[in-house]
This record gives C-alpha cells, structure tokens and sequence, in this order.
C-alpha cells in the first residue's frame, strides 16, 4: 500500500520536472546569457513546491489506495486511474497554456485569465494557427506520455496482496497527517507559497521553477477572496488617504494651453501594443514608424509616459476613465462597478460632442465592449457590424480598412466630434497584407516591427486623404498606446522602460509655437483625461486619479500594475513590488532613500484597490 503511494508520489515529482523541462525547450530563447548551471538550479529550487503539490494531488489517491487495500477491488484502481489521468490532462492543459501566453504576457497562468475563457473564440484569433495547433499538440503529447509511464511503471494492483488490517488502520490514521504536513510545505508555522521556488534575478528561471498548478490553484483562491476584501493593506486608512491627497496637490491650478481652438474635432488613435522603442526620437530605431516621425512635426510630444497595465481592457479604463489598472482583477469586467467610474466621452458629450469607436476586431474581448457603451459612445463599430467584404485577417480588419472607413463617416457626422480608432494590426499573430522586411534577426520581433511598420504607414496614408477633407483643419489627432509590448530592446518586464510609451497631439489646432516640440516629465496613461479636458477648457475633477501633464506644478510620478503588485517610477527612482511575498523585482535606489517613494506606491495602491472595491 505504502508503495503504490510511493509510486504515485514519484511520478508527480517526474511529471512536474518533464513539463518545466517542456517549458524550457519551448523558450530557449528567453535562456541566452543565462549560466547552464543557473538554469539547472531550477529543478532543485522547485522540489519543495513540487512535493507540496503532489501531496495535493495524492489526497484522494491515498484514499482510494487505503480502501483498495482492504476490499480489493478492481474499480477502484480503475477509479484511481481515471482521477489520475484529469489531473495529468489538467496540469498538461496548465502548462501548455503557460507556454502560449509567455511571450505576450511573461507570467505564468493566472486566475485572471479565466476571464477570457468566455470568449473561446478569441484566444484563438489572438495565436497564429499554427502556434494553436502546436499548443494543442502538446496537451496530447503530454497527457498521453505522462498516462502511458503512469500506467505501465507506476500504478500497481493490491489485489491478491494478503490483507492487514491493522496496518490499514495505522496507514488511515497517519496518512492525512503525512499529506497535510507534504501539502503546507513541512511544519513551519507559515505554509509554504510561491516564493519558495524563486532564486534568480532572471525573472523566467523563478517562473520555470514555480510549479504550474500550485501556482495555479493559489491564485485561483486569492483571486475569490480579494473580490470581497482589500490583500493591500499597509497603512491606517487615514495615512494611506493623507499620501494620495497629497500626491495629486498642486500649488496652482493653471495650464500652458498648445491648442489654437477649444472645441476642435477629436480623432483618437489607441496604437495596440506599441512601446516606445518603435518611436526614433524615444530611443528606437530609425526607420520602423517614419510616419509617425513626420507627424510629431506638426504635435507635441510627450516624452516619458508610462502603461498603466499591460492588458487592453486595462488601457481602456485608464484612457477613458483615468482610472488606474491594479493587479488581480480589471474594473471592465465588472459592468456594476461602471457607475462608479468617470466617463470622458460623457463629459465630451455634455459639451457637444457627437461620437464614434472603430475596432477592427471583436470588442468582448476584456469585456471592453460593455464597457464603450456605458461610456455612451453614439456608434460602435466592430467585427460584428462591419461589411463582411472588408479585407481582413484572422484577428479582424486590416488597419488601413478601419482607418479609411473612419475618414470617410468623418465628414457625415455631428461636429464636433470626438472618432477613437483601435488598432488591431500590432496583436499577435501580426498578419498585415504587406511584404515582410527584415528589421530584426528574431522571427517573433520582427514580426512585431512589420505590423509596427504597417500600422504606422496606415497612419500616413489617413493623414495624407484626411488632409484634403474640410474637417481636417478643425482636428485634433492624438496617438497614444493601449500599453506597451516587450520590444527588441529586452527591457525586463518588472521594470520601467518595458512599459514606457507615449502621448502625441497633433494637428494645425495646435498653436505653432508648441509644434514639434517633447514635454518632458514623468506621466501615465491615466493623466490622459485631465490633461486633454484641461486644454479643451473643461472641468475634470471627477478624474481623481488623473493629472493635468500641461499644469506645470502638477506632481510627476506614475504607477504600473503587474498581476499582483505595482511598479512605480519617479524623478530617476523606480521600483516594482510584489506585496504578497514582500518583495522587490527592482529598485532604485537600491536603498532606504527610496523609501518614500515606496511608501507612496503602497498607500496608492492600497487606496486604488479599496475604491474598487467599494465601487
């Protein structure tokens, strides 16, 4: 009986080592540079948590193995079999997913991802057929390998074993105490967590050596209780509010206005996934965005701004609400919580504005849709009431379509009018209906520089038709990212420059003097609304959370949600901070000097989290 416990037991710590090895395998790349025997302390670093994770899985097995043992019947190992080969099917499900999502997401499969397992059909769209195709492969490859050495080296019969009662109930009573002590990770008074398996400044290593399911399974319990109470508590509530208010003081509430006109049209351009590293004057490449380059002539630019997360829904709040991402849970898929979020399109709509949104693909994504309704956009375009003959690709509308479609009802709508545009060409799997240059020697990057590329040369060829129309001259055109992408430079993802983008107002409304010219100064996507309402001449206090970029005594700073905690980056001092395991991916200064500006990231995200909460 012990034995076949024992058995099972083994197998799960073999299993858990071939799917991190099948990891491994599948992104070598993102292992260049790393020392061979860094990489191979993962699997000594991941026993713990594996062995904790296997006496999970074992709980009911040993139940099943204590009955077989006294009765001795056969469906009950057929019964053990079956359970055995669900948790192999999951875990190979687990880990296939984690190998899909890394490359776009760098984290491993959390209960957030849940949510866009309502729209099946997405993911799907979202991966180049054969990366789906592959992925699928490998969850029969790993189910039926793992089952195959299962069934036929560890899984044995106790029939014809002669029976002893009294060890059964020895075993009966000891068991429980063995797994529940294996389960929490040994008798310490804290039970084991994640962190245990993290032990590389190489953020990959730490997520390789995690164990997929455990991880899994924990972030799927946190994910249920921090819906009902606030996980990022540091302060009083009070101190906590004290620091926030007093981050978004200003001295005098004034604002260097750029803009000829106050009520000019609006065309917003959200650029899917572009970082700042495609942008020439920011630090990139010459030659991946040449018409953005000619636009910045005619707009100003503003230098140092970050994502507030790395998912579209997220972008969205923040544009449209100025309201921040935080980790664990998006605020869009929550449509009671809508009520509690300010509106730009709304306020624009008070002062007159008609309004338009264009996306190419499918806006259920994220939930995104619901939500560009609450924010009472007049008309929404998107694959589902698009003309079927638009040219498109496997994720929706080609760019240059949806750009030429909004140029076109421009001219027949209510002016002033605020037209968003978002982009879909620079989301995997980059198809384009364009020739593929060779930017960069990696396949993946440079398939995100082509779509870049064509992105960008469907953004010259609008303003170039747009310019003849009587609308253009009475036109604000901003350009602005969703968030940002991991780029050629391999910026780490706990850090600032990975999530660095842009704002860019352009356009002959813009006061010739100001074109051509780079605000510089820390920002976030979540200044977007009081900085854009302040030029128009209208109020924006319900943007709590939003600062006014072109009041010269607004305070700089911004804060970058990860999955479960904040980066925050101000005055040349940045950190990213994981709270649940107290820990810092980076931080600079990498000492107490930095400590107030920790402070102030904990008390915003401790405020930002219980607002809502309470929503």
């Amino acid at each position: 009986m012990l034995k076949a416990l024992a058995l099972q037991f083994f197998f799960w710590m073999l299993f858990f080592a071939f799917a991190r090895t099948v990891f491994v395998a599948f992104h070598l790349k993102h292992f260049a540079g790393i020392p061979f025997w860094e990489i191979t302390a993962m699997y000594r670093h991941s026993l713990r948590l594996d062995m904790a994770t296997a006496c999970y899985i074992l709980v009911i097995p040993g139940m099943l193995t204590v009955f077989q043992s006294m009765i001795s019947t056969k469906w009950l190992l057929f019964l053990n079999r079956v359970y055995t080969f669900l948790m192999i099917l999951a875990y190979s499900l687990i880990t296939a997913a984690e190998i899909g999502i890394y490359d776009e997401w760098k984290t491993k499969l959390h209960a957030k991802s849940l949510n866009y397992l309502r729209h099946p059909e997405e993911i799907y769209n979202s991966a180049p057929s054969s990366a789906f195709i592959v992925l699928v492969l490998l969850v029969s490859i790993l189910t039926a390998t793992g089952f195959f050495f299962y069934k036929k080296y560890f899984s044995i019969s106790l029939a014809g074993i002669r029976k002893n009662y009294i060890v059964s109930a020895i075993v009966v009573l000891v068991l429980p105490a063995v797994l529940f002590t294996g389960l929490r990770g040994g008798i310490q008074e804290i039970p084991i967590v994640q962190s245990q398996s993290y032990y590389s400044k190489h953020n990959i290593l730490n997520l390789a050596a995690t164990n997929s399911g455990f991880n899994f399974i924990h972030s799927l319990n946190e994910y249920s209780k921090d819906r009902s109470e606030n996980p990022y508590v540091f302060f009083e509530e009070g101190k906590a509010g004290d620091i926030v208010r007093a981050l978004h003081e200003v001295k005098s509430d004034t604002t260097i206005i750029f803009l000829k006109e106050s009520m000019p049209n609006i065309v917003l351009i959200i650029l899917e996934s572009w970082s700042a590293d495609l942008i020439e004057s920011l630090g990139g490449m010459s030659g991946i965005t040449p018409e953005f380059r000619e636009i910045e002539k005619q707009g100003v630019l503003f230098t140092d701004i970050y994502a507030s997360g790395s998912r579209s829904e997220q972008g969205m709040a923040a544009i449209f609400s100025g309201f921040p991402a935080h980790p664990l849970s998006v605020v869009t898929y929550q449509p009671d919580k809508y009520p509690g979020l300010p509106g730009l399109n709304k306020k624009l709509k008070e002062a007159g504005y008609s309004s338009t949104f264009y996306f190419g693909g499918q806006l259920i994504y994220g939930n995104i849709k619901s939500y560009i309704y609450y924010n009472e956009f007049d008309r929404i375009f998107d694959i589902e009431n698009l003309p079927e003959d638009m040219p498109g690709g496997k994720l929706g509308v080609h760019d240059a379509f949806m750009f030429e479609k909004m140029k076109d009802d421009a001219g027949k709508v209510k002016k002033p009018f605020l037209s968003a545009i978002f982009t879909v060409s620079t989301h995997s799997p980059f198809d384009m209906p364009m020739k593929i240059r060779e930017f960069w020697e990696e396949k993946y990057q440079n398939l995100y520089l082509n779509s870049a590329f064509y992105t960008d040369s469907c953004i010259g060829a609008f303003f170039r038709e747009a310019s003849s129309e009587p609308w253009f001259k009475n036109t604000l055109f901003i350009l602005m990212p969703d968030h940002s992408h991991d780029s050629y430079k391999k910026w780490d993802y706990h850090s600032p420059p990975y999530h660095r983008t842009f704002f860019l107002f352009a356009g002959d409304v813009v006061k010739p003097e100001f074109q051509g010219k780079t605000i510089r100064g820390t920002g976030s996507q979540v200044d977007f609304p009081a900085t854009l309402l302040a030029q128009l001449g209208l109020e924006h206090s319900a943007f709590t959370w939003s600062k006014n970029l072109m009041n010269p005594y607004a305070p700089r700073f911004a804060s970058i949600s990860f999955e479960e905690g904040i980066g925050w980056t101000e005055g040349g001092k940045y950190f990213f901070y994981e709270p649940r395991f107290d820990r810092f991916y980076c931080r600079q200064p990498d000492d107490d000097t930095s400590d107030s500006i920790v402070m102030k990231g904990k008390a915003y995200l401790q405020i930002l989290f219980q607002q809502y909460l309470d929503f």
